[in-house]
């Protein structure tokens, strides 16, 4: 297939029939492309979407309105691409937008019959995804990662507008939520680590977690919950934060399912963590992140809503990396640094997370009034 520069916007004499989203992961880029899905459905309620995503982050996604999903479970190999294939063998797409480029969801777009076949613009198309489509979005130099997937919407001949996620709860999760977060007094959510990959180097010292946590329970009397995964790495990583830390803290590392998880953010006061899936979890759910970017931009991968609450080391980190400063360098280009994090300091921290804590109040739940941040959070149940 060859690849032509997609017109803006594409011209349809109707709204298509049928349209099928491919994001396979991960958590906060499935969390971007919910908007675009938003958008869609504002603009064309009449088309059916089908959303072809990976088991986890399907967990995090199930229930979603006016969406039919289609699961891609890596973990089965190639009976999961058969999977997929047998239930799409007899259908075709007005519009395949293929909204990640990666040589997994290149195979994968293949299993879909599309005429029309919307890829990434040459610079973001990694893994040759251009040679699998045939339009292409254009290029727009250093974007978010959610301005370049609006550009899907743009594509289409639709204004994406303000982000809407309404990711669904249901009671239980809230529920589950509740017992933890009562909402009588301001709560900090940290979510500690990221996911583990070769030479990702994002976490922050649990020390320095522990120091922050104290300084949220002493000047602002919040409740602390600590949040992630159950690897041994990250029930390992909680305990030595409990440890050092002198405020009591709830540990539910382990302890959570992913929708359990975004009731508690959407009921928190505040979260902190790392360039990691929560942080764009909780923006999906209003709350403000102070999100600790050193080895990435975090004008391109930062949580969107709370560009002004990062704590942010990335500048230095690029000067001692290169030699050079962030607009001399690739856009997007990580930090391959072990020690980079900790160009972040605890009073960073501190100053980032008085403002947050100013921005909000203690959230009460969806049975009573709110402030302003949460009405417009955009949950369902």
């Amino acid at each position: 297939m060859s690849s032509t520069s997609v017109p803006v916007p594409l011209e349809f004499s109707s709204p298509p029939k049928r349209i099928c989203i491919l994001r396979l992961s991960a958590i906060g880029d499935t969390c971007h492309t919910v908007p675009v899905v938003r958008a869609i459905q504002r603009a064309w309620p009449q088309t059916e979407l089908t959303w072809l995503v990976g088991r986890v982050e399907h967990e995090l996604l199930a229930g979603l309105e006016g969406v039919e999903f289609l699961i891609l479970d890596k973990r089965r190999g190639f009976a999961g691409y058969r999977d997929v294939r047998r239930r799409l063998r007899q259908r075709r797409f007005d519009v395949l937008l293929n909204m990640h480029a990666s040589m997994r969801a290149n195979f994968a777009s293949l299993l879909v019959a599309a005429d029309v076949r919307v890829g990434m613009d040459r610079a973001r198309a990694r893994d040759g995804q251009w040679l699998f489509c045939n339009r292409r979005i254009p290029a727009r130099p250093r974007q978010h990662v959610m301005d370049g997937l609006f550009e899907f919407a743009r594509a289409l001949g639709i204004e994406p507008g303000e982000p809407r996620w309404d990711i669904p709860l249901s009671e239980d999760d809230r529920a589950f939520a509740s017992q933890h977060i009562d909402g009588s007094v301001p709560t900090l959510v940290i979510s500690p680590l990221t996911g583990q990959r070769l030479r990702n180097y994002r976490n922050w010292r649990a020390e320095r977690y522990a120091a922050a946590a104290d300084h949220a329970s002493r000047q602002h009397g919040a409740r602390v919950l600590l949040c992630g995964g159950g690897t041994r790495l990250e029930s390992d990583y909680g305990r030595e934060i409990c440890r050092q830390a002198r405020c009591g803290i709830v540990n539910l590392i382990g302890k959570t399912t992913l929708k359990q998880l975004l009731a508690l953010l959407e009921r928190a006061t505040v979260l902190l963590c790392p360039d990691s899936g929560p942080a764009h979890m909780a923006t999906a759910v209003g709350t403000p992140v102070v999100g600790l970017y050193a080895t990435s931009n975090r004008h391109r991968t930062g949580p969107y809503l709370s560009q002004h609450l990062v704590a942010d080391g990335y500048p230095r980190a690029v000067e001692q990396a290169f030699g050079r400063g962030v607009d001399e360098i690739r856009w997007g280009r990580r930090v391959r640094n072990p020690g980079a994090m900790d160009l972040i300091s605890v009073a960073d921290v501190v100053q980032k997370l008085d403002a947050a804590f100013s921005e909000r109040a203690p959230n009460p739940g969806p049975d009573r009034p709110a402030d302003t941040a949460a009405s417009s959070r955009g949950v369902s149940g």
